[in-house]
């Protein structure tokens, strides 16, 4: 179950995905199956060529690309992974509202 996000913050992040920009959205998450997550990060865009160049500077396979039946390809990313590539990013807003 994701929360934390507003309707505004996720469709800019949808019309970003759209255009082909790596774009991203953090917000808090509950999943059983990840008990010590609190938050993940969709780093996604619609060109996934671009978005496979894009996590490969990070260590992160196209194959981890979660292809959504509604479009928007993303990564999700979480715990270590997560803060590592939002301190490179410089997403240091995301850090501050939803992991510190």
């Amino acid at each position: 179950m994701a929360f934390g996000v507003n309707r505004r913050e996720l469709n800019k992040w949808k019309e970003r995905v759209g255009k082909g920009e790596v774009a991203f959205i953090t917000h808090f998450w509950v999943d059983e199956r990840f008990p010590a997550v609190k938050s993940v990060t969709k780093a996604g865009c619609a060109d996934l060529e671009k978005l496979s160049q894009w996590g490969k500077k990070y260590g992160l396979k196209k194959d981890w690309i979660h292809m959504r039946s509604d479009g928007f390809p993303h990564f999700d990313l979480m715990g270590d992974t997560q803060l590592h590539i939002l301190k490179e990013e410089g997403l240091h807003d995301h850090i501050k509202r939803f992991i510190e």
